[in-house]
């Protein structure tokens, strides 16, 4: 399936003739970004006001400072999901600041001028809140964050390849949402408080947040992570199912909104509603999806040693790493042993080896099923080339993981005498002898890996040129 030959040619090689058009002022990358970067500044900027005006200062500093507690957590999870094949950085920045700015400003405008329209238009103000939070919330807050979601995989299409990209893309953009909105609440259920005099555990202040941070912080990334599995799933289609690539998303989409309409209405289902749909359904909900995603990640760790051994007989990776980089100990051995004998940049260049490696076996993965692009070929030498200019750092690293976490295959004993191993030597043999040919009995042990230079080994590409 390698389409590649056993050796890299030069980087500044070109792949075909002709000539580069010159793209477009808008089409740079330095306008595309500055206008993504002035736009969620912009928002930021305007949702910070928003927020301080119905909080207060005071309010929003206490609900900011209660808000952020569990930020940490919910993003190191999401990032534990990544660990995989990680993605840059800057998508999940992108991610939590479209969630926190973008997306929450479009929530609080558009959820309140809906439901004051339906209050004028009904003159019921108790039934339009009640609608808004049903009906309104859920289809314009999860459309705002599954925005997020959307632009990620239609315009860094190389890092969303699967159902994990999806499920951290939405999960961090939830986690930006949540942690705006949770100021919000608690900012002025603070205000309440100070107006009526409450403190402690009687104030609405702690029954905010025992709520929303302590009971449920996970809500939202729950919701939106529904929205993330379709789009996961659109990244795993060929190019030619179109209908199934727009259908996915919009079906997860739907999912979002119908479970973010059942928490929020599970308020007027009476005094012990909310606690009901939270048993019956938030925490089942909870349990399948985690396993889900641990399910998948177990499965992309299977999908490396099964698809790298190709390249490993092609001659671009060694016997053992297909093995190592396809558990998650051996990886994090490896950048260890880097960093200790080689520093930070050789553990930085083993870190990105494994992330190149493993988009590599995800690449020829969908490629034997025909779900690759039509730029299967550039991209598979441009990942190997990637590899190659880290092997230095990375092969000895890979190997030594591979020896350390390679389990032992235990032997039998036998149930006679073995001359050298166990026991006196027979028929007074000197008790240092070795066995035929000259080899001794334990010289290597059998759960180690061939070294490089074994006949069987890999294949070098370098003693074939000229």
């Amino acid at each position: 399936m390698a389409s590649s030959p056993p050796y890299p040619a030069h980087p500044g090689a070109s792949s075909g003739g002709g000539t580069l058009r010159h793209a477009h002022w808008w089409q740079r990358p330095w306008v595309r970004y500055g206008a993504l970067i002035s736009l969620l500044t912009l928002s930021g900027l305007v949702i910070l006001a928003l927020v301080r005006e119905q909080t207060g200062t005071e309010g929003f500093l206490v609900g900011l400072g209660l808000a952020v507690l569990p930020v940490p957590l919910l993003v190191a999870a999401f990032r534990w999901l990544d660990r995989v094949e990680p993605g840059p950085w800057r998508n999940l920045l992108f991610s939590f600041a479209w969630g926190a700015c973008a997306a929450a400003l479009i929530a609080i405008v558009a959820n309140s001028f809906a439901t004051q329209w339906i209050a004028t238009a009904t003159a019921d103000p108790a039934g339009a809140d009640t609608l808004g939070a049903t009906v309104i919330a859920p289809v314009v807050e999860e459309s705002a964050k599954a925005a997020a979601v959307l632009l990620v995989f239609l315009f860094r299409r190389r890092d969303f390849t699967g159902i994990l990209d999806g499920v951290v893309i939405a999960g961090v953009t939830a986690t930006g949402f949540a942690f705006t909105e949770n100021i919000l609440y608690l900012g002025t259920a603070f205000g309440t408080d100070q107006l009526t005099g409450d403190n402690g555990i009687a104030s609405v202040t702690a029954a905010t947040f025992f709520v929303r941070i302590v009971m449920s912080p996970f809500a939202h990334p729950l919701f939106t992570v529904l929205t993330g599995i379709g789009f996961g799933i659109a990244a795993l289609s060929g190019e030619g199912q179109r209908l199934r690539r727009v259908l996915l998303p919009l079906g997860g989409l739907l999912l979002a909104m119908g479970m973010h309409a059942l928490w929020n209405g599970s308020s007027t289902l009476g005094q012990y509603g909310f606690f009901a749909v939270y048993g019956a359904f938030m925490v089942p909900m909870f349990g399948v999806l985690t396993w889900l995603v641990v399910w998948t990640r177990q499965r992309e760790l299977r999908t490396v040693r099964t698809e790298l051994p190709a390249y490993a007989v092609a001659g671009w990776l060694t016997p053992a790493e297909p093995f190592a980089l396809g558990s998650m100990r051996a990886r994090r051995i490896a950048r260890q042993y880097a960093r200790r004998y080689g520093g930070k940049a050789a553990a930085r260049a083993v870190a990105q080896y494994e992330a190149y490696a493993t988009s590599l076996a995800f690449l020829r993965h969908r490629g034997r099923l025909g779900r690759a692009g039509t730029d299967f070929v550039t991209r598979e030498r441009e990942l190997l080339l990637e590899l190659w200019h880290r092997r230095g750092a990375a092969r000895p690293a890979l190997d030594h993981a591979a020896r350390v976490t390679t389990p032992a295959v235990p032997v039998a004993a036998a149930p006679w005498p073995v001359p050298g191993m166990y026991g006196p030597p027979p028929h007074g043999q000197p008790a240092h002898s070795h066995p035929p040919h000259g080899h001794p009995v334990h010289s290597r042990p059998p759960h180690a890996p061939l070294p490089y230079g074994h006949p069987y080994g890999a294949y070098d590409p370098n003693a074939h040129r000229s």
